[in-house]
């Protein structure tokens, strides 16, 4: 007994004759006639009653047709689970992330697709955002998390995931005011080829005046620390200084300023474990 047998009997009775399951099989009628006359001789049973309109069941049929579609759905759903076993994502994906997630809950996102995809090898490094936008243009890794700002060089595409604004940020008790009453003080800031120096450097030409930064941290964390120690003050995206850390006061900016939004940046061209990654990332699944 052969399976395409239980199948071309199936589809008969579906049908309703061997013309239709013919059509519906694309399959020659005469094959399937002689694969049904075939499977009857083995089982020594009629299993249709044939006439020259129709073909019904004996009850021979009926009995064997139970049996024979719990096989061939059996069968589908073989196929199926082989078919996802096939499609399995493996690999390894590089992410480079900057000290800015927007209050993204990245170790969250990161576990979940971990448990969805045990095949995937991540690696995270952490960086400037213009040195890891360089990264992934060369390569050296498929994902960047971060700041999302406008001049992106070219074949590099952003998904922004999470706004987020400016503020000021001063030692504890210092009153606030307009960024223009703060030329010339000591600004804290993160180091040239960050986005927040962009930033900063941006909106001092803007309004026309100096805010010399004279001390560098190398995150955003370091930026705070900094500043509640009495050595200056800093802007800082918001989500940098919601979580808990050193003691400062933080004034919103008049007007309010939006800091560009962290998202996702990607090449046009993605293996298909970065590609799983970057869906994953996308969909907020944290």
């Amino acid at each position: 007994m052969e399976l395409r047998q239980l199948a071309y009997f199936e589809a008969v009775v579906r049908c309703g004759g061997f013309t239709r399951a013919a059509d519906d099989l694309h399959v020659a009628q005469p094959a399937i006639s002689a694969q049904v006359r075939r499977l009857e001789s083995e089982l020594g049973v009629a299993l249709l009653a044939r006439t020259t309109r129709r073909v019904a069941l004996t009850e021979a049929g009926e009995l064997f047709l139970v049996r024979a579609r719990r096989v061939l759905a059996e069968l589908a759903a073989a196929r199926d689970e082989a078919a996802q076993v096939a499609d399995v994502v493996r690999g390894s994906v590089a992410v480079g992330t900057t000290g800015v997630l927007g209050g993204y809950d990245l170790p969250a996102t990161l576990a979940g697709f971990a448990r969805r995809h045990p095949g995937v090898t991540l690696s995270l490094r952490t960086g400037l955002v213009d040195a890891l936008t360089d990264d992934l243009s060369a390569g050296a890794v498929d994902l960047v998390l971060g700041p999302v700002h406008p001049d992106l060089p070219s074949g590099i595409h952003a998904t922004a995931l999470a706004e987020d604004r400016l503020v000021l940020v001063t030692p504890s008790g210092r009153a606030g005011g307009d960024l223009a009453t703060f030329a010339d003080e000591p600004f804290v800031c993160l180091p040239v080829g960050s986005g927040l120096r962009a930033v900063l450097e941006g909106l001092a030409g803007r309004l026309g005046v100096d805010l010399p930064v004279r001390f560098e941290a190398s995150t955003p964390d370091g930026v705070r620390e900094l500043v509640a120690a009495g050595l200056g003050v800093a802007l800082l995206a918001a989500s940098a200084v919601e979580r808990p850390g050193a003691p400062v006061a933080v004034h919103d900016l008049v007007p309010r300023t939006a800091h560009p939004p962290f998202g996702v940046l990607r090449r046009t061209a993605l293996s298909p474990a970065a590609r799983a990654l970057h869906a994953w990332l996308v969909g907020g699944r944290a």
